[in-house]
């Protein structure tokens, strides 16, 4: 691992590894502008909503809890739209039109050109196939799978990808892992899961059997609950090929 890396546990996960699963949004994909302050501004704009962009940090964090709320983990159109409802609301918008903005961002949201892919991603991807790993997408989203993979150039690398809206549920419901399992060929001790939510990645990943591995972009401290998931924690998915391949 490099200097950057920090892990949660000691205990190293190449051992047995066969396949590596991935989270899409925020682990091998960022939003542009198009889903930032500026962007919801303008979206706003558009149906006569006022909005601080400025408080756009503050809004996302104040509507998360309304994923984390839904126990069933059933995918619910409605539960992004009033996601992003909440959004605008917090931002100060309001008014008839504000259901209409949100389920056009909703919507935007499925479109690849608004997303970057990192830079470590295509590289490591292409390594860990090179490899002989199987691997996986398992995103909660209604992006289609695979216009995310020819728009960002995976074509030949992926084995297997789900999303929640064609399956049905939502991580970290064990039966969207098991559905990527058996897509790839991948028994779950077998497997690794990679992604940056604790809530949704890792532990839909220790429900199934699979192992877990926490990608924490941001400069900020490790999620003080990592060390009680027991899971690795790398910056940068660089990082990645040194814990899941077999290094003899």
């Amino acid at each position: 691992m490099t200097g950057d890396a920090r892990q949660a546990s000691g205990a190293p996960v190449a051992s047995g590894v066969e396949g590596v699963f991935f989270d899409v949004d925020f682990t091998l994909i960022y939003p542009g502008p198009t889903f930032q302050g500026e962007g919801y501004r303008r979206f706003c704009d558009k149906h006569g909503i006022v909005v601080d962009e400025r408080r756009f940090p503050e809004a996302v964090r104040a509507a998360s809890s309304l994923l984390d709320e839904h126990q069933e983990h059933v995918y619910e159109h409605d539960i992004f739209v009033r996601y992003t409802r909440r959004i605008i609301e917090v931002m100060g918008g309001g008014g008839p039109s504000l259901d209409r903005c949100a389920r056009e961002i909703y919507d935007e949201w499925a479109a690849c050109q608004h997303f970057f892919l990192y830079d470590d991603v295509a590289d490591v991807l292409q390594l860990l196939a090179a490899r002989g790993l199987r691997l996986g997408l398992i995103s909660n989203s209604h992006r289609p799978m695979q216009a995310f993979q020819e728009h960002f150039g995976l074509t030949g690398l992926i084995a297997a990808a789900v999303s929640s809206a064609e399956h049905g549920r939502m991580k970290p419901h064990p039966s969207i892992f098991e559905e990527a399992l058996a897509q790839a060929g991948v028994a779950a001790d077998r497997a690794v899961m990679v992604g940056d939510s604790l809530s949704h990645d890792i532990e839909g990943a220790r429900r199934t059997g699979m192992r877990g591995i926490l990608v924490h972009r941001s400069s900020d401290p490790i999620p003080v609950g990592a060390a009680a998931y027991d899971v690795p924690v790398i910056r940068s998915l660089s990082d990645l090929p040194a814990l899941v391949l077999d290094q003899r």
